[in-house]
């Protein structure tokens, strides 16, 4: 299947184009200033179209990947599914849960997919902390932490216009992975958002889940910080840690340390491929539709945990 990309981003260049492989055939990218996709074309071939519009009215283009601002995926998603193309967006899928179930709504009805890039959750590492969490007996508490330093006050980030905030973006991640691990019961407990002078979006926050078994996790991000990218889970025969779960690129190993009583064992994991993985998911998706089915309900699931956040924030 041909696809397609809204968007000249550095992920698109970066890390999208490089993990397509095999699995769809890149067709050709869009820009409001078409000279931005020369570069693209010509690492990776395809075509370049003079504005979204023009790539969406192609009739040869099966499926889109948008990795625009936030504030722009609803607009484009659903011109995109209006035209019969399948679709990948970028995290968050939309910025409010009512847009969320509008496009997953338009999508069944014409049968369409649609696929969030939350890829650190294909990365096999996280297969493998599930697959030690038993050692640790019964466990006690889950603590997420994912921040970043600041990465200057141009970046859509920042732009409450553009979708930007804390929770939307780096956000996201903590209360996806939370949520993975305590299950279908995990609710929100306690939420807090921080701000900064100058700036409308949250700028960090925290917040605290648990499920019907009692089982915590507490989270906390931000885009204002020390870099931070953690997971440790604490039981009552031991514990684990890892400090790349959410950003562990091609190439890199991510280290496991697991702690049972007195003996500590760092267990260095193989590379893996997370945004291919997602990509294979997406391909999926559009083939099948009971895999179509269990994707919508996630993304659906991942909306709305961040709008009662939200909610319970204000």
């Amino acid at each position: 299947m041909k696809l397609g990309i809204l968007g000249t981003s550095e992920i698109a260049f970066r890390r999208f184009l490089s993990a397509l492989k095999n699995t769809f055939e890149f067709a050709g990218i869009a820009s409001r200033d078409v000279s931005k996709t020369a570069k693209f074309i010509d690492a990776f071939g395809g075509k370049g179209y003079d504005g979204y519009n023009a790539l969406l009215d192609d009739d040869n283009i099966d499926c889109v990947y948008i990795p625009l601002p936030p504030a722009l995926h609803f607009e484009w998603a659903k011109k995109a599914l209006l035209r019969g193309k399948h679709v990948m967006l970028e995290k968050p899928f939309t910025t409010s849960i009512n847009e969320t179930h509008e496009l997953i709504e338009l999508a069944e009805r014409k049968n369409l997919a649609l696929h969030e890039n939350y890829m650190f959750q294909y990365h096999s590492q996280i297969d493998f902390i599930r697959s030690k969490l038993p050692e640790l007996g019964e466990l006690r508490l889950i603590r997420l932490d994912f921040g970043f330093p600041f990465r200057g006050a141009s970046d859509f980030r920042y732009d409450k216009a553009l979708g930007g905030g804390a929770l939307l973006d780096c956000g996201g991640y903590t209360v996806k992975l939370a949520s993975l691990f305590l299950g279908d019961t995990a609710r929100l407990t306690d939420v807090a958002l921080n701000y900064k002078d100058g700036f409308e979006v949250d700028i960090g926050g925290s917040a605290t889940l648990r499920n019907i078994d009692g089982l915590t996790a507490q989270i906390a991000f931000g885009m204002d910080n020390s870099y931070r990218c953690s997971l440790d889970v604490w039981g009552s025969a031991g514990s684990l840690f890892t400090d790349r779960v959410f950003t562990a690129p091609d190439g890199f190993s991510p280290t496991v340390i697991v702690k049972l009583g007195n003996d500590v064992t760092e267990y260095k994991l193989e590379p893996d491929e997370s945004f291919a993985k997602s990509i294979e998911v997406f391909a999926g998706v559009v083939h099948s539709g009971e895999i179509r089915k269990q994707n919508n309900t996630a993304i659906i699931r991942q909306s709305e945990y961040i709008g009662k956040f939200q909610e319970i924030a204000r």
